[in-house]
């Protein structure tokens, strides 16, 4: 078996995998594994297979299990941040000054902290991000790329997703074992279906929940969106996220996290639960006005290639590498523009060979990089956690040709790991 899980006599047997293809294919369709076309994105009289990996991709047991292991303190730490307005007016100070999106989000913020909360009950989902940095000893440390307090994706899709690689190894002579995943998202309706599908079957009846499968880009909100936010913000429902969850989940907060003494703060007395956290760090860096901002852009103008830059933005296909960071900083280093953003230490993964089924594109052996996703639920009634769980994982994976972007920008596509 190749060191990459996958026998090099089945990736490189060209007969066999146009067969295992077909099979694919033919089994995400049977499975439910669909997304509406780019032709008619609004409708469901013509679908597709959602994109995905003809094999499972190799994933370390160890840092598998260290990320499922660390999730409920994730989410702990989110709801905690939640509660924290000094530290979130801290943190996004600046950020507010210079990133209009994230200082309106803020505006609603603060009005909703004023007034005060009318509900008691907060829901989390949200789904923390990892690639596996290689290390000199040819070791794997999970680092995270970010955490994702609002639409969550692809935990729908994810779960019939198993199935599929399943049949595949069925149909494949050679054989080989493997693990499961979870996914992503208006083509992709059929996730959105399949959480929206279990909410009706509890009892036939509304439930009085806000969940935003959208709401996390400039582009979503017209002015009339922005007063139904906080309309939603100020009323009764459970809102998954609510504003000061969603504002938690920002590039900003995740940066300011990584300083000093800033993890003990939420976790005062639980050393353990800090350093389980802090090990998943990347170098993160930033950006602010000042000699510690002036180091960074200087760092990063001189080795754009080991680093990312970060927009306070999610939806994946923001980021900026290379000499993109060069020409943006370029242009803003002396400028108050360039704290509405971070940067972070670029992870370098190990690359793998899979094959990536998309409509369209053409069959081939391709380089990949893969990105583990872990789905958090927890539930919070006054200051009591009722409920704090590890809710399932997703496993991405692209192409090593591309940066950035997720599955819904037709980049990544979706994945299994393999556990070795």
């Amino acid at each position: 078996m190749a060191a990459n899980g996958i026998p090099e006599d089945v990736l490189m047997d060209n007969d066999l995998i146009k067969d295992l293809v077909d099979v694919a294919k033919d089994s995400a369709l049977l499975n439910g594994v669909l997304m509406r076309t780019k032709e008619t994105p609004n409708s469901s009289e013509v679908v597709t297979y959602a994109p995905f990996t003809l094999f499972p991709s190799p994933v370390p047991k160890d840092t598998f299990h260290q990320a499922l292991a660390v999730q409920t303190h994730y989410n702990r730490l989110v709801d905690r941040i939640s509660q924290d307005s000094s530290f979130l007016e801290e943190a996004l100070a600046t950020t507010i000054k210079v990133d209009d999106f994230t200082g309106r989000l803020f505006n609603i913020y603060r009005h909703v902290l004023q007034e005060g909360k009318t509900q008691s009950i907060v829901l989390g989902l949200n789904r923390s991000d990892y690639m596996l940095d290689q290390n000199g000893d040819g070791s794997a440390s999970l680092k995270q790329i970010e955490i994702n307090t609002i639409a969550a994706s692809f935990g729908g899709l994810a779960s019939h997703t198993p199935n599929v690689h399943r049949y595949v190894n069925h149909n494949n002579t050679a054989g080989f074992p493997f693990l499961y995943l979870v996914e992503e998202l208006q083509r992709n309706i059929f996730d959105h279906r399949y959480v929206e599908n279990e909410l009706w079957k509890r009892d036939g009846r509304e439930v009085a929940i806000v969940y935003f499968r959208n709401g996390y880009m400039p582009q979503n909100y017209t002015e009339q969106n922005w007063e139904a936010r906080l309309m939603m913000e100020r009323s009764l429902a459970v809102k998954c996220p609510d504003i000061s969850t969603h504002l938690a989940g920002t590039k900003k907060v995740q940066q300011e996290l990584a300083r000093p003494g800033v993890l003990e703060r939420f976790f005062p007395g639980e050393p353990d639960v800090v350093d389980q956290i802090r090990a998943t760090f990347a170098g993160l860096y930033t950006l602010d006005m000042g000699p510690e901002g002036d180091k960074t852009v200087a760092m990063a103008l001189a080795k754009p290639d080991q680093f990312v830059l970060k927009p306070q933005r999610e939806g994946g296909g923001n980021n900026l590498y290379g000499a993109e960071i060069c020409q943006v900083l370029e242009g803003v280093k002396q400028s108050t523009e360039r704290m509405a953003y971070i940067l972070m230490d670029k992870v370098q993964p190990r690359p793998v060979h899979n094959y990536l089924l998309r409509l369209g594109t053409p069959l081939k052996l391709s380089t990949c990089l893969s990105e583990l996703g872990v789905f958090g639920a927890y539930v919070r009634h006054g200051q009591d956690m009722v409920l704090n769980e590890c809710a399932g994982h997703l496993l991405r994976t692209k192409s090593d040709e591309h940066s950035d972007g997720g599955v819904a920008a037709g980049v990544a596509v979706l994945d299994n790991p393999f556990l070795v």
